[in-house]
């Protein structure tokens, strides 16, 4: 049993899984000598040499079509965007090729690509280094979008993501690297892409995050539970596939839902789960589903950031709504 970050979970999760698969390459604008802005690929470099961890130009573009095609011809590229707002000069790849190439080669070829993406703000870096960008992708039919929020979750998940049929984008909480766990490993009996996990258990009212917004959560159930609240705390973990089952089970408990996250509220992925509710189990609800959420503005400098990201009285206000509705 050791103590390790989110971040280590990550780095010993990609170890493990270039250890079990000589195919597996890293690549990426400073993932090899420096091990990464983040550390993530902290010593790979010099356990798996140069011509599996290497550094790439500064184009973005150019990291996730050179993966496209490693991967076509049968390695398993682990490409890193250096920050989320870097990965634009790389949407054209990612959404016209990587997402649409099995359907186009009629299901003959797969391919196994994982997009790392740290992403997030709570870290007060400058423009274009603290956006949430995950409705871009779950809006992309032929990607897998997930995102951990637990050490032993970034382990278990960065080996099944590499280890995939599919292009996954692996998007990386960057408030949340340095959270620690104890943790056996390697994990083994992580649980698969497509299940959520119940972080806390309720019966008043269901609180649903991911990634960056789930420390806020925790905070608010703790605050909530000191006022005699009853919330059940549930960590979506995979964007897509999205286990609705596990949402719809604590929602016809509880009666009541709030969706809380990042990106800015307007077509974020929070208005697709608060939809399937109400869509599939609409009956159960005592109240409407309520979001909490970024603004509708560019990503604010970092002194302003707080105002920007949702807080834990946001969260209680919301909760609070539900309720008394």
């Amino acid at each position: 049993m050791a103590s390790i970050t989110l971040a280590q979970g990550l780095n010993e999760g990609l170890r493990y899984a270039m250890t079990q698969d000589p195919k597996v390459v890293c690549l990426g604008e400073d993932v090899g000598k420096l091990g990464g802005v983040f550390r993530i690929t902290d010593k790979l470099q010099t356990e798996f040499g140069e011509d599996r961890v290497f550094d790439s130009p500064l184009a973005e573009s150019g990291i996730v079509g050179t993966s496209i095609g490693m991967a076509i011809y049968g390695l398993r590229p682990v490409a890193e965007m250096q920050f989320d707002g870097f990965t634009y000069p790389a949407f054209e790849q990612i959404v016209s090729h990587a997402a649409k190439y099995r359907m186009r080669s009629l299901g003959r070829v797969s391919l196994p690509l994982v997009i790392r993406i740290p992403y997030g703000g709570g870290i007060g870096a400058v423009e274009h280094h603290s956006e949430s960008l995950e409705a871009y992708f779950t809006h992309t039919a032929g990607l897998k979008v997930v995102t951990p929020s637990t050490p032993s979750d970034a382990f278990s998940m960065i080996v099944q993501a590499i280890n995939d049929p599919d292009p996954v984008v692996f998007l990386e909480p960057k408030r949340r690297y340095w959270v620690r766990e104890d943790v056996e490993l390697p994990v083994t009996d992580g649980m698969p892409f497509g299940r959520a996990a119940v972080r806390r258990e309720g019966n008043e009212v269901t609180l649903i995050s991911w990634g960056p917004c789930m420390r806020t959560c925790e905070e608010a159930a703790e605050e909530a539970a000191s006022d005699g609240v009853s919330v059940e705390l549930i960590d979506v973990r995979s964007l897509v596939p999205l286990d609705i089952d596990t949402i719809l089970a604590s929602v016809k408990k509880t009666g009541r839902a709030v969706v809380v996250h990042e990106a800015q509220i307007t077509g974020g992925y929070g208005g697709e789960i608060a939809a399937r509710i109400m869509e599939d189990d609409f009956l159960s609800l005592h109240a409407p589903v309520l979001r909490v959420a970024g603004y509708d503005m560019p990503y604010p400098p970092a002194k302003l950031e707080d105002i920007f990201l949702p807080d834990i009285d946001r969260v209680l206000d919301a909760v609070d709504k539900v309720l008394n509705y």
